[in-house]
């Protein structure tokens, strides 16, 4: 098992270098002056000129990568150009945020989901199996921003109840957290009840009810582990989701996270913050996908990682 984290975290080397050229060369090509930018709009060409030296734009492309990428392997994410602040302080004040709207979002939509799929499965061709179905269809297609602007004005504005701009209280989680799992619980139910009705055909399923073994210790000891396998991909790419496809909500509710940084940061064309938080999105997705890998031993222990 250590051997394999070890290659594991080995591989996640080279994809992350090509990653960050892809990322650079992307940020080389928007437009907009950064010298300008972080002198400001009113300033005199030489306070741009002195700047576009401070920043070392004047400096071969590869040359500007290879102090950009030495400076993100020793957490040096240079500063912004709109505040003149640490990159990394920035995003640390936005980590956060995002961090609890995603595990809000995730604890949520997946216990929903896998309760949703596992009954939808044992109802199967009965009317509450295509009655969930339906609604799973739903809130799959429902675009994110709709459902948040639906629960803004019928739900926020008429009550008052919860806070729809910012994050100042426990309670302002609520709408947006619902918002932002609305689609993993229904991607979690649909799957969930896929993965359940394929290991019930199994023959040593059908040996268990032969057998005359109670439906629920089927489910709980025979269904139920070899189901959760595939289950247990899905449920980190949607958590992966939920941390990189926050942008919309939180530009929704305006919740002070990474995707509302996001977006702030392509709008006032701050390219250091663009690029450290790319960056950011990108090792969550693969450091997501090897703690997915480690969890099929733990779930089911006949699996070798090898």
């Amino acid at each position: 098992m250590f051997a394999y984290i070890v290659r594991r975290l080995l591989e996640m080397i080279p994809v992350l270098l090509v990653i960050s050229l892809l990322v650079f060369g992307f940020i080389k090509l928007l437009p907009g002056d950064p010298a300008r930018i972080y002198a400001g709009p009113d300033a005199p060409i030489e306070a741009v000129e002195a700047a576009r030296e401070h920043l070392g734009l004047n400096d071969p492309l590869p040359q500007q990568y290879l102090h950009w990428l030495t400076g993100l392997v020793h957490g040096d994410l240079g500063i912004t150009y709109r505040t003149q602040q640490p990159v990394l302080s920035v995003i640390k004040k936005s980590f956060l945020p995002t961090l609890w709207l995603a595990l809000a979002g995730f604890v949520w939509s997946v216990i929903l989901g896998l309760l949703i799929g596992v009954f939808a499965a044992l109802k199967r061709g009965k009317w509450q199996d295509w009655s969930l179905m339906s609604l799973a269809v739903g809130g799959i297609s429902m675009p994110p921003f709709w459902l948040g602007l639906l629960l803004i004005q019928f739900v926020a504005m008429p009550f008052g109840l919860f806070s729809v701009s910012g994050f100042n209280k426990p309670t302002d989680i609520i709408l947006p957290a619902l918002t932002l799992g609305a689609s993993v619980a229904a991607v979690m139910a649909r799957f969930t009840r896929s993965a359940f009705l394929e290991v019930m055909q199994e023959d040593y399923v059908r040996t268990a009810r032969a057998k005359g073994l109670r439906q629920r210790l089927i489910v709980w000891k025979h269904v139920m582990r070899n189901a959760l396998i595939p289950v247990i991909t899905m449920l980190g790419l949607q958590f992966g989701f939920l941390l990189g496809g926050s942008i919309v909500v939180e530009s929704v509710f305006n919740w002070p996270g990474l995707g509302w940084l996001l977006i702030e940061s392509i709008k006032s064309q701050d390219q250091p913050v663009i690029q450290a938080l790319v960056m950011l999105f990108v090792f969550e997705f693969i450091l997501i996908n090897l703690l997915v890998d480690l969890l099929y031993a733990v779930v089911n222990p006949a699996i070798r990682l090898r």
